[in-house]
């Protein structure tokens, strides 16, 4: 049996900070990835660019983290932004801050943040090893003292869990990180996607493919209460709701919708104006073109793909003049514009979630170490915890910062 002083499960980007630093530290450090290749996960996040961390403090960024960020205080106070830029900096990779604070490698490539990873995780002497599928952690006497993988053993005193959660599963993250932890003892929150586009059931989105609308409000109704809400950019295909503001509604409607409540999104499409100041710019509008057709006048308010689709729904002529729109057929237009309903009837699967929600219970992790509570020697890093942040770089700064706490205090 081969002896390791650590033994992390997972070369993903939680994996390879653990891995790294562990070995930076005077560990010998064997990485365990099931994949082909390391990272594989890495490579799609910020749709291929790679959205390193956000610059946002850490008392603004802890509450942003479900169920709670306090868990994550220490490990931000050891390892944050500055941290992991700086790290990657080192390495010889540069990176640009563009708004929302979100931090992206210069090249906008996220292979090249992998490539700088795997080099410098190598440099620390850290041994890698892909098609190394662990099936159980060997425990004796309550402390841990290796790992099985098929027919082969490793010992070590030592090992981290890193093996990601349940979405996009084509790139490893199958949820075997939770089995271990459970055969350990360990306490599985329920698991969902989350930052995930939802379904719905609308006529209106079936008649609507690529539409993106810009700087509009979309809240979320959940058994006839506003719950959410969030200002920005959705997108439409078919009845697929997607988007920025649909993916972060996501986090909070997923529970709602697999418990069978009742949701729905409600779009204001002209947010900046309230019922009042809409109804001048409406009738203005109007009046300024009073023998142009309707749907003339009705393209300059919304997006081209939407005005046939909206002018059905009201149940308006687009062929007669302007001057002929009644005041009640005005209120109509005026009504559909701050309230466009959709029903919300399901959400897309763990294929095309980007974070997973729910994993081992933080209560039975040290928040000073990432250790178990109840396994002497195991330690948890990453998405398997039950952590999970909005879109913007903090579910990767979650990742860099618990694995490399853990990598840091398998040593100490």
């Amino acid at each position: 049996m081969e002896k390791f002083n650590v033994i992390v499960i997972g070369a993903g980007a939680a994996g390879l900070i653990a891995a790294g630093r562990a070995a930076e530290k005077g560990a010998k450090v064997l990485l365990l990835e099931k994949m082909r290749k390391e990272g594989k996960k890495l490579l799609i996040t910020g749709k291929g660019r790679c959205n390193i961390t956000n610059s946002l403090p850490i008392s603004d960024f802890v509450k942003e983290v479900l169920p709670d960020g306090r868990f994550l205080r220490n490990a931000f106070n050891r390892f944050y932004t500055d941290d992991i830029i700086q790290l990657l900096e080192k390495q010889g990779m540069k990176t640009i801050l563009e708004r929302g604070g979100r931090y992206f490698p210069k090249s906008q490539k996220a292979k090249d943040v992998l490539d700088i990873l795997r080099q410098w995780v190598v440099e620390q002497g850290v041994e890698v090893r892909c098609d190394q599928k662990v099936d159980r952690i060997i425990r004796e006497s309550g402390k841990v003292s290796g790992v099985q993988c098929q027919e082969k053993k490793y010992k070590a005193k030592s090992i981290i869990i890193a093996t990601g959660g349940m979405s996009y599963p084509a790139t490893g993250s199958t949820g075997d990180g939770y089995a271990l932890a459970r055969l350990l003892g360990h306490t599985i929150e329920p698991l969902r996607p989350s930052l995930v586009a939802l379904e719905t059931d609308s006529l209106i989105a079936g008649h609507l493919k690529e539409l993106t609308l810009k700087n509009v409000n979309a809240m979320a109704f959940v058994d006839g209460k506003k719950a959410f809400e969030e200002f920005g950019e959705m997108t439409f295909d078919k009845k697929i709701l997607s988007g920025p503001i649909i993916i972060t509604l996501s986090r909070f409607l997923v529970e709602h919708i697999q418990k069978d409540h009742k949701v729905e999104i409600v779009v204001d499409l002209k947010p900046a104006l309230d019922d009042k100041k809409l109804d001048r710019r409406l009738l203005r509008d109007l009046e300024a073109n009073s023998n142009k057709r309707l749907k003339t006048v009705f393209a300059t308010w919304l997006p081209a793909l939407l005005v046939p689709v909206l002018m059905k729904r009201i149940g308006l002529d687009g062929e007669k003049e302007c001057h002929q729109v009644s005041a009640a057929e005005r209120k109509e237009i005026r009504k559909t514009f701050k309230n466009l309903h959709f029903p919300v009837i399901g959400h897309r699967s763990w294929e095309e979630a980007i974070v997973t929600a729910g994993g081992v219970s933080v209560k039975e992790v040290d928040p000073q170490t990432m250790e178990s509570k109840l396994a002497k020697g195991l330690y948890f890093a990453g998405e398997v915890l039950n952590l999970d942040g909005p879109t913007g770089g903090y579910n990767l700064q979650i990742a860099w910062s618990t694995g490399w706490v853990a990598g840091d205090s398998v040593v100490e």
